[in-house]
């Protein structure tokens, strides 16, 4: 049985709650779990306590029965000292796609065609 340990969602409409669960990786997101390990309420502060209650020895547990935590369970993991997490990097997330370039380079191209006959006038 493949095992997943990630986040089961309660709360109402806009009011978001979480459990961290260890569930089986079939079952639905919502669905049944094995075992709360904790809870995650992201409506408090980045800094309060309650923000992130985690049970480490149980995920620890699970982590060596071989248990895969989703990426935003690994991060609190690796906040709470269990796991370590690679660093990502992604360096072309902040570059522009193939069409906007195109757009960029007409632009430029524009600029310079009506700047160069502005030049030879006042010549």
């Amino acid at each position: 049985m493949a095992l997943s340990i990630r986040l089961s969602r309660g709360g109402s409409k806009k009011r978001p709650y979480y459990r961290i669960v260890v569930a089986d990786a079939r079952s639905p997101r919502d669905g049944k779990y094995l075992e709360k390990i904790g809870t995650y309420n992201p409506l408090l502060a980045k800094d309060a306590a309650e923000r992130i209650v985690l049970d480490a020895d149980r995920a620890k547990h699970w982590l060596s029965v071989g248990a895969q935590p989703t990426d935003r369970v690994l991060r609190f993991l690796d906040a709470a000292g269990v796991k370590e997490r690679a660093p990502r990097s992604n360096p072309k997330k902040g570059e522009p796609g193939d069409k906007a370039k195109e757009r960029a380079e007409e632009r430029a191209e524009k600029l310079a065609a009506a700047q160069a006959p502005a030049e030879t006038e006042a010549a």
